[in-house]
């Protein structure tokens, strides 16, 4: 039987393992002369708790006379760590920790599953078009080139543009300025060499900017090497373009496939008599139409964009796309007037095109192209945009097509052409007529884009006054979506006048009247010879003559100038909310004026925008919409020296004034009953002001 250890022996048994504890060399001391201390002197004693003691009845308790000391053995460590006074405050610190860690993943989870997708590139910018043969010559041969792009690209950086178009630069016999390509994967030498897309395309993103190119996949050049291939019979090639028997005496065409009429006017077949047949071209003869039936050419064409974002372009504009397929059986299109002569139609406009346009497999075909740019758009903040161009007139439900399914996306959007047409009729209610036409019929959720001017629309300071440049520009900068300018509409620019025999447009030259070069005149950057676009005795057009009252430089220098108001509103327009995601809600117009609205749920500030399309005039909006308040502070005006605050029971603007007014409120105009109808918005969002972030489900 084993007999308890007393308290002397045990005080014992402690004093002897302490002497045989572990040494600890890492404490060991020298003497001042170098001397080591003497044996057992200076060194730290640990103390071992081994089975000894339980053998002898001893449990950890016996030693509670130790006190815990610095380099105590895990064996002490372990006897107080246990004790409540300590183990306790460290569950404690410990759970706490975890509950904090928990509350942290899932306040985090919440807020990324909770958080609207950040606005694409292609969303948060304007849209900048540029005609590269006007916009900057850097050889002084009068035609601008792809140099005198790069060496222009402050400019956008200047407009707090980020996005750039460039209308076509591919190898081209220049029939029809680009769009008749003789290689697509070619650079036209007027505009230079792949080098210089190269260098640009580098400096481009080197500024963060996007670049945005020209796919034209409706036809080609009759000098492409398909065609040539194709009517001399080689096999592969043969039905790459569409043959057609007919009838022609030395070359004409005297009995055509069917009534066909190309955009350009006359007959839409063309008789080759190497091949003996006539082929289809839509547009000019010399720009022959590809069979999109034919697997070859949609691998083709296909290649071709893998090409050019390889390259790494940021975006497509597919040019013509309605054209792109044909019906097989080649009936006669209906006339719009069936009683006229048949032998009579040449024109675009006389025949109903259901067999031409917009056929059957065409969004087929374009589905498939924006997979294709789907697969170079993994890479974070790469994402390839794709925008349609298809104006389809009256058949606004054809353009929304365009957008895809909620199943199947096709583009980012089509091109939005009707305000366009706002210089027939200019008023706040067209332009409200406008507006609405787009956002009601456009499908929930997507985004809407504006387009005021391009290469094929004469400018607004020529379509309607100098004095409406400014609210237009207002007006295409507040609208919820995407804007597109064409160059030069950021000051102001004028068609020029172009003689008869000046014509460069193929268009132009088959009817006077429809001439398109009074849009396309050199870019008007300084003061000096031919406004700074060329150091060439002659260029391609001639430059507008009053360029030195109207260009870049100039205007850099006036805070009350056209660019000085462009730069302000790109710049607002990006830093508020309710400008570039919110709501819009059209809650007035008239002869004169068009307001509206732009607000996001759960943030106070708004704004509302009041255009003057018409005549001078005082408006009244607190008795049409009394949700909004007293007054409003004017953040923009075009018109310098206006008032800091506006009375929004007496609204004063002038002709071609345009307000940008500030205010603050509970009461968004979204959700007041009558106003529904008139309200939309896309890729919606609301602001938590307590932690200052966005939110979907809202």
């Amino acid at each position: 039987m084993k007999r308890r250890m007393s308290k002397e022996e045990n005080s014992n048994y402690i004093e002897m393992h302490a002497d045989l504890g572990v040494e600890n060399k890492g404490f060991d001391q020298e003497g001042e002369d170098g001397s080591k201390p003497a044996e057992g002197e200076g060194e730290t004693a640990s103390v071992q708790l081994s089975a000894f003691e339980a053998a002898d009845g001893l449990s950890e308790l016996d030693y509670t006379q130790i006190k815990p000391y610095a380099g105590m053995p895990k064996e002490v460590l372990l006897q107080y760590s246990t004790q409540a006074c300590y183990r306790l405050p460290r569950e404690i610190l410990f759970w706490f920790t975890v509950l904090c860690t928990l509350v942290l993943v899932a306040v985090t989870a919440t807020i990324i599953a909770l958080s609207p997708q950040c606005l694409s590139w292609w969303q948060s910018s304007p849209v900048y078009q540029i005609y590269p043969r006007s916009f900057q010559d850097s050889d002084q041969d009068g035609v601008g080139d792809l140099k005198g792009i790069q060496n222009r690209l402050d400019h956008f950086v200047y407009l707090n543009v980020k996005a750039v178009w460039i209308s076509p630069f591919y190898k081209s016999p220049m029939k029809d300025f680009g769009y008749d390509v003789e290689d697509f994967r070619e650079i036209d030498p007027i505009f230079g060499t792949m080098e210089d897309f190269d260098n640009l395309l580098s400096s481009i993103h080197d500024r963060g900017l996007k670049l945005i190119i020209d796919f034209i996949p409706n036809h080609t050049s009759d000098k492409h090497v398909w065609f040539q291939r194709s009517r001399n019979g080689t096999e592969k090639y043969k039905d790459y373009y569409i043959w057609k028997d007919c009838e022609s005496v030395n070359g004409t065409v005297t009995k055509p496939p069917n009534n066909w009429v190309s955009v350009f006017g006359n007959s839409a077949w063309q008789f080759d008599a190497v091949r003996g047949q006539c082929y289809l071209h839509q547009f000019l003869k010399e720009q022959p139409d590809l069979n999109f039936r034919n697997a070859d050419v949609l691998k083709e064409m296909t290649d071709v964009i893998r090409f050019w974002l390889e390259k790494g372009v940021d975006g497509l504009r597919m040019d013509a796309v309605k054209f792109i397929l044909e019906a097989e059986h080649l009936r006669d299109e209906p006339q719009v007037n069936p009683e006229q002569n048949p032998e009579n139609i040449t024109s675009h406009s006389e025949l109903y095109h259901d067999y031409t346009d917009s056929q059957v497999g065409l969004h087929v075909i374009l589905q498939g192209w924006r997979q294709v740019m789907d697969e170079y758009s993994t890479e974070p903040g790469r994402y390839r945009f794709m925008v349609t161009e298809s104006y389809d007139y009256e058949k606004i439900g054809r353009t929304m097509m365009y957008y895809g399914t909620s199943f199947v996306q096709e583009a980012n959007f089509p091109f939005n052409f009707y305000l366009l047409d706002l210089p027939e009729s200019l008023s706040g209610r067209a332009c409200y007529d406008l507006v609405k036409l787009w956002m009601s019929n456009m499908p929930k959720g997507y985004w809407p884009n504006w387009v005021v001017g391009n290469h094929d629309n004469p400018r607004i300071a020529s379509a309607v006054s100098r004095k409406y440049v400014n609210v237009i520009n207002m007006l295409l900068l507040t609208l919820p979506g995407t804007p597109t300018s064409y160059y030069g509409e950021e000051i102001g620019m004028e068609n020029i006048a172009v003689s008869e025999d000046q014509i460069q447009d193929p268009f132009g030259k088959f009817d006077p009247s429809e001439n398109r070069d009074p849009f396309r005149s050199p870019m008007q950057w300084d003061s000096s010879p031919n406004a700074g676009f060329s150091e060439a005795n002659k260029t391609w057009l001639p430059v507008h003559p009053e360029y030195q009252t109207c260009n870049v430089m100039m205007q850099r220098n006036d805070s009350s100038s056209p660019l000085a108001l462009y730069r302000t509103l790109t710049a607002l327009r990006e830093s508020e909310l309710p400008l570039h995601r919110g709501w819009v809600c059209l809650v007035w117009s008239d002869a004169d004026i068009f307001a509206y609205v732009r607000e996001l749920d759960g943030l106070s500030t708004a704004f509302l925008i009041v255009l003057n399309l018409g005549n001078g005039s005082t408006t009244d909006l607190t008795g049409v919409v009394p949700e909004l308040p007293r007054e409003a502070s004017v953040r923009v005006s075009t018109l310098s020296g206006s008032m800091k605050t506006v009375s929004l029971a007496a609204i004063k603007t002038e002709t071609g004034e345009g307000l940008v007014l500030e205010y603050h409120t509970r009461e968004p105009i979204h959700e007041v009953s009558r106003f529904r109808e008139n309200c939309f918005v896309s890729e919606k969002a609301c602001y938590f002001s307590a932690l200052g972030i966005l939110y979907k489900n809202c």
